[in-house]
């Protein structure tokens, strides 16, 4: 290998400066707009490629997968699919405030679903884009640079006669930043440059009252006006919008809920996840006003509807959509576009300025190019008409001359030297003769019809208008006042032709509150099977069935219908679920898994115990862990608001064997593995934190854990079978917690 070749140099500074130029690459070359024509280089090339290939608005369309390949081949060498989801998002009505291109065929849905493939598709340049983003290519008012490869020229930037980076918006991920832009209205956004044309100091505020905010394609409302101004000051914030919701009355009394507009963050498949959040709402009980939902939506408009039970309360049903699903959302903005060849967040105003200063060089340079061209003309059209006053001299050069050379020469210099004249005079007019290159080349060429009266007629004619075209051109090329009403002129007629109404609502709506319906306070029974399925029974029911439920089911207590249920497991958790989650119903329901309305893991942990938050507010609670730990809690402290906390703190390998509350009992009755009995007072274990690891409770041989945990009071005598043999505990001999208690032989 040529050592020649082999650049030396330090590895970091080699990854920086190459992820910085990829970086740069991807900002610039790919994912921000340019604020002076609103586009990425994408789009632009794709427009660019159909107006060189003549796909115009009105001529047949062509297929997708052709303007894919030549753009891919000329001008965009980044993959055929980036190139076709930018040509399907400017065809889509529901995405752009303006569609670029006019597409045939399936080019996908408000709904989420994708277009064709580009085999299948046909598109072509919308009027609009033709005239108002390609109108002026041909007049050289762009930059043209070369393409990937040096084979073509492209432009650097299209010559876009309106503010297209704020009628369409824009969407980009790059390195380090992004870009967000919502769609504007193009009426009010031609009138807000307007009104900056006219007063370049004009304030954000006073613009606003041209341009009021965003218009999104899909309509909706906008519901925090007053947040705006600060919005368009800065390029940044958060735009809150909802969709149009309408309230339908049915001959059967009932009403229902018809979503007509959908904020603009909801388009594609958010609108299926809609749909599955309202079930949703339905299933988890924060709402029993559903009887049917079903998506109506087709080529006229959206219409989801919603039916209702025949006493809901319709409104307090759609404040609970506005708070539970993507219903009210939030727009992000962050205006960020391309700027003088770096990236900028930039206000209303500043890109505004941007605009018009594009709009000004453009027009400069239009007018520059169509000056010259007539002056040119003028030129031309000045030496006909000398020309055709002396018609006969220039007849008699030219049959006197021996070459083309000899009759230009004479007609511009006036060498009479080798012609051949009729008459001396002739000779003599002959050398006064002093045409410009380009008067004798259009003499030489003109033809004979040209001498008949009314084509001379029409030449002067001709000639006027091209001195009235140099003066109106020199007009708006000296005076800013007349280049600024041509620009106004132009935005006018683009407005009178393509402006619509406008689709979005903006207004300051109050916060959506729902209120939960009240639930009369009763008494229930909680019945969790040995499978771990879980139900409330009316306490009536159980007292029919008490003998049943008590004798088929691990857990029963009674507790409130308002209240929550508190599941203690092994790996020291606490889980709490609403009693009003539960299901609900006749004592031989089935109920539904635990886990289903809880955090509770079954793979991971074990149900130690289960007991209602009532009741454990007004008790202590007894800790015990397999590993002989101990400790007393207050109740209150697992009054908690979420569904799963720590109950208590455990040693590495260790579990919870038992959780009980404290009512009645004197002792307490540990018993391991190993067959170790140990009895002591509860008194002798101190209350803890739940925070707390506890106290040793017994000490236990090197493979002995703690197995069971009995009580005892003085009331009740207590007796367990342990290995077939009939154990008293009240009878067994009381020790002190942290002993190793007596082994039970057998």
């Amino acid at each position: 290998m040529d050592d020649s070749r082999i650049i030396k140099t330090e590895y970091s500074e080699e990854m920086q400066k190459s992820f910085i130029d990829y970086a740069m690459s991807v900002i610039i070359a790919r994912a921000l707009p340019d604020v002076r024509d609103g586009l990425k280089p994408v789009q632009r090339r794709t427009l660019y490629d159909m107006y060189e290939l003549g796909i115009r608005y009105d001529r047949p369309y062509r297929k997708s997968a052709r303007i894919v390949g030549d753009t891919m081949g000329k001008y965009h060498p980044h993959g055929d699919s980036s190139i076709y989801e930018a040509l399907v998002v400017m065809t889509q009505e529901f995405k752009r405030g303006l569609p670029l291109v006019d597409g045939h065929g399936n080019f996908g849905n408000i709904e989420g679903d994708g277009a064709a493939a580009m085999r299948y598709t046909e598109a072509r340049l919308q009027r609009v884009t033709q005239e108002a983003f390609l109108g002026d290519l041909d007049k050289d008012v762009v930059d043209f640079v070369p393409n990937f490869d040096e084979t073509e020229k492209e432009p650097s930037v299209l010559p876009v006669k309106i503010p297209n980076f704020l009628v369409n918006g824009s969407e980009g991920i790059a390195v380090g930043m992004a870009t967000s832009t919502p769609p504007h209205n193009l009426g009010e956004v031609i009138d807000a440059m307007k009104a900056y044309m006219k007063n370049e100091s004009i304030t954000t505020k006073e613009l606003m009252r041209c341009l009021k905010g965003p218009d999104f394609p899909t309509g909706g409302i906008v519901t925090n006006k007053d947040d705006l101004p600060g919005i368009y000051e800065t390029g940044t914030g958060k735009i809150k919008i909802r969709g149009k919701v309408e309230f339908e009355k049915q001959k059967n009394g009932r009403t229902n809920v018809v979503i007509t507009e959908i904020p603009y963050t909801m388009i594609g498949m958010n609108i299926s996840k809609f749909l599955s959040d309202v079930a949703g709402l339905v299933e988890s009980k924060k709402t029993m006003d559903v009887t049917d939902i079903s998506n109506q939506s087709s080529k006229e408009g959206i219409r989801i509807v919603i039916e209702l039970r025949k006493d809901a309360d319709a409104e307090n049903f759609v404040n609970l959509l506005y708070k539970k699903t993507r219903l009210e959302d939030t727009f992000g903005v962050n205006m960020l576009a391309i700027c003088d060849g770096r990236p900028e967040t930039m206000g209303l105003k500043a890109i505004l300025k941007a605009t018009v200063d594009f709009q000004f060089q453009i027009a400069t340079r239009k007018y520059n190019n169509l000056l010259a061209k007539e002056l040119e003309r003028k030129e031309i059209q000045e030496g006909l008409i000398k020309a055709c006053n002396v018609i006969d001299l220039i007849i008699e050069i030219l049959r006197g001359s021996r070459d083309r050379a000899m009759a230009k020469a004479c007609l511009v210099e006036g060498k009479t030297t080798g012609l051949k004249f009729k008459a001396k005079e002739s000779r003599i007019m002959a050398a006064q003769l002093s045409f410009t290159e380009k008067q004798a080349n259009a003499i030489l060429e003109m033809r004979l019809y040209k001498l008949i009266g009314l084509e001379i007629d029409a030449l002067i004619k001709e000639h006027d208008e091209t001195v009235a075209n140099i003066y109106r051109y020199e007009d708006i090329l000296e005076r800013r006042d007349s280049m600024a009403q041509v620009i106004i002129n132009e935005l006018d007629g683009y407005k009178k032709a393509y402006a619509r109404k406008r689709r979005t609502v903006i207004e300051n709506a109050e916060e959506a509150v729902y209120k939960e319906k009240e639930v009369e306070e009763t008494e229930v029974v909680f019945l969790m099977d040995r499978f771990g399925y879980a139900r409330t029974i009316d306490f009536a029911v159980y007292e029919r069935n008490k003998e049943a439920a008590d004798g088929e089911n691990l857990f029963v207590f009674s507790c409130k219908n308002t209240g929550k249920v508190c599941l203690f497991t092994s790996a020291g958790q606490l889980h709490t679920i609403k009693v009003m989650d539960l299901p609900y119903g006749k004592f031989r329901d089935k109920g539904t898994p635990i886990d289903n309305v809880s955090n509770f893991n079954s793979e991971k942990e074990e149900i130690v115990f289960i007991t209602s938050q009532t009741e454990l507010n007004l008790r202590q609670v007894i800790f015990v862990t397999a590993q002989g730990m101990a400790k007393l809690v207050s109740g209150g402290e697992f009054d908690v608001s979420k569904r799963t906390v720590a109950a208590t703190k455990l040693g590495e390998g260790d579990r919870v064997v038992n959780v009980t509350p404290v009512t009645e009992q004197r002792n307490i009755v540990l018993q391991t593995k190993e067959g170790y009995f140990l009895k002591f007072d509860i008194e002798e274990i101190p209350e803890k934190k739940k925070a707390a690891l506890g106290v040793r409770a017994m000490k236990l041989g090197a493979r002995d854990f703690v197995e069971n945990v009995y009580y005892t009071s003085n009331t009740t005598d207590s007796s367990i079978e342990y290995k077939g043999k009939n154990i008293s505990l009240n009878h067994m001999k009381s020790a002190h917690r942290d002993g190793k208690g007596v082994k039970v032989r057998v």
